[in-house]
């Protein structure tokens, strides 16, 4: 009896150290997933601080916002091969270091050159740990666990969004009383300590990341393929069973010693195999699919939607802050359901429910766009010699575009809106809208020094087919000048109710599950430096889609873009249902032997 007592007693104590085990591989992944999420949030809230007080011209601020995007398609090349000589801990400490030395640079800067270089370190920092945290993961989680373990660093990627949008909005309530009890100086002084304390706020979850990264073992899969077999055992057996720990290492075994097929004989060959071709291009097609979903649009846009659908600007705002928060809730949904339903389900649930959401969005854009009357001619006329506009929306002002556009009494002036899409050369720029009502509302100004980027990299990641120089000289053209009726709050508030929809399906199927897709099918041999590849793919994706989406709705209307993006969502609905296979509950090893077999 004492001995089974003490049996079971070590049984229970081997169970808990497990679980222990377990809850530290997750609470690291969600911190950064955390500190991903900050990347893309924090700098919504901040740039109007930042803007107002750092005395940098609109195009050094693009450059401030763009100079994260540029250090994660950087780092995300180079991540595979950075994770596969480090090694998986390695990187994760190093992306986490530099995130923490990012905060002091951006938040003691004054001047270009230091919130360059601090926004640069963030998105490298981000990049590698989009790539070095999923791959982690996947390595070292149990494959009953595996989807719900990987989909925490979504989960957690949503909530430092939805924080930073809770963030943003605080400090806007903040300003606004400021506004009203405090002279110039004052609020001067409080919007430059706002944007500073905004980016203090991220500094503790960065340094956890950085401790937990410390405690963490390193992944098993890297240790036995730099042979080191001992090391890969005890790692496993931190989060298993001796048993379970033995039979993966057996499995690791036969497929590193798995024959080339055929008359393969080099590595190039051994490449080119259907297990490493089909899964590669499979995840590529699903990362690049998940971006075009439109998600980065509807996010990028979100505010600026809601205002033309109706909403005032406080409840634009607000209405972004509980889309995050629907975001985050609707990932744990896909969070838990993952290891149950599967991915397929999940996937095939999720692109289904983007489809139906994203048409009723263009038919609802639609509807205003039909009503709206474009006064690009009368507008161009008012473009001063410079090339520049300057142009205060007000009733008499509107209702004299409408009467030279030959659509007087279309629209009712005192209850009208516009905003202006234009270009100098092939860089495409949009103003907020602006309503004649609205006597507070800053003028519409537009300048060539504020649109056009200030160095060729900019013009890059701003159109890689515009001609930067062409556009110095180019003249500004008014592309279109929309003058609309503002709808009733409660359509407004429609389409609110439709985005929280969309981002529902989007964050409890694809959302969760592109990340599981992309550390699971890619086989072990090519997962690395196969990640970091897919993952620029899905930057470039967005990168493009961004650059198309104004010159594509000045022409088309936001209606068509939609459109576009609910067209490939069928194609990924289409991938998902007929090429990707079922993973739940196998072993990365077992998957890979899935596409060697061709099923």
């Amino acid at each position: 009896m004492a001995q089974s007592s003490t049996g079971n007693g070590s049984v229970a104590a081997s169970a808990a150290n497990y679980k222990r085990q377990n809850t530290l591989l997750l609470f690291v992944a969600g911190l950064g997933g955390l500190l991903y999420g900050v990347d893309v949030g924090l700098i919504g809230g901040a740039l109007p601080y930042l803007e107002a007080t750092s005395g940098l011209s609109a195009g050094q601020l693009s450059v401030i916002v763009a100079a994260v995007l540029m250090g994660s398609v950087f780092s995300t090349l180079f991540a595979g091969a950075l994770a596969d000589w480090m090694g998986r801990k390695k990187l994760m400490i190093f992306s986490g270091i530099l995130f923490v030395l990012s905060i002091p640079v951006i938040a003691l800067s004054h001047g270009y050159g230091p919130l360059f270089l601090g926004r640069l370190l963030q998105g490298t920092s981000g990049g590698l740990i989009g790539v070095v945290v999923p791959l982690y993961l996947a390595e070292c989680l149990g494959s009953k666990v595996r989807g719900k373990g990987t989909g925490i660093f979504q989960w957690m990627l949503t909530l430092g969004i939805f924080v930073a949008a809770l963030i943003g909005i605080y400090f806007s309530y903040r300003v606004e009383a400021m506004v009203h009890n405090a002279g110039p100086a004052a609020l001067f002084h409080f919007k430059d300590m706002a944007w500073r304390e905004i980016f203090w706020v991220s500094m503790p979850p960065g340094l956890l990341f950085v401790a937990g990264s410390l405690l963490v073992a390193e992944s098993p899969r890297w240790l036995f393929r730099r042979g080191q077999v001992e090391k890969a055992r005890a790692a496993l057996e931190r989060s298993r069973t001796p048993e379970q720990a033995e039979h993966e290492l057996q499995e690791m075994a036969e497929t590193q010693k798995a024959p080339t097929s055929g008359h393969s004989t080099g590595v190039k060959d051994a490449l080119l195999q259907r297990k490493y071709i089909v899964p590669f291009i499979l995840a590529c097609v699903i990362l690049a699919c998940n971006t075009a979903t439109g998600i980065n649009s509807v996010i990028g846009y979100n505010a600026s939607i809601l205002m033309q659908s109706g909403l005032s600007d406080l409840q634009a705002h607000w209405g972004y802050v509980l889309f995050t928060l629907v975001n985050f809730l609707a990932t744990i949904i896909g969070m838990q359901l993952v290891d149950k339903k599967g991915r397929r389900f999940l996937l095939k649930m999720g692109t289904s429910g983007i489809i139906l959401t994203l048409i009723v969005t263009a038919v609802l854009f639609l509807r205003m766009e039909k009503q709206n009357v474009d006064c690009a001619s009368a507008v161009q006329a008012m473009v001063a010699p410079d090339q520049s506009l300057d142009l205060k929306l007000t009733p008499d002002i509107a209702a004299k575009l409408l009467a030279a556009s030959g659509h007087a009494g279309a629209i009712p002036a005192e209850d009208s809106s516009m905003a202006v899409i234009y270009s100098y050369g092939g860089f495409t720029g949009e103003t907020t809208y602006v309503r004649a009502a609205d006597g507070s509302a800053s003028p519409i100004h537009i300048t060539r020094a504020d649109s056009l980027p200030t160095s060729k990299v900019e013009a890059i990641f701003k159109n890689p087919f515009a001609d930067l120089q062409a556009a110095q000289t180019a003249p500004l053209k008014i592309e279109r000048a929309l003058v609309g009726r503002v709808p009733e709050a409660s359509h407004g508030w429609l389409m609110a109710v439709v985005l929280f929809v969309f981002v529902s399906f989007y964050a409890s199927g694809p959302g969760v599950c592109v990340w599981i897709a992309l550390s699971e099918l890619m086989p072990t041999r090519i997962r690395s430096n196969g990640m970091s590849i897919a993952l620029v793919l899905n930057q470039v994706v967005a990168a493009t889609l961004q650059v198309l989406f104004l010159p594509v709705a000045s022409k088309y209307g936001y209606s068509a873009m939609f459109l576009l993006s609910a067209g490939f969502t069928v194609i990924y609905f289409l991938t998902v249902t007929f090429f990707l296979p079922e993973t739940k509950g196998k072993t990365l090893e077992e998957i890979e032997e899935l596409f060697a077999k061709g099923k």
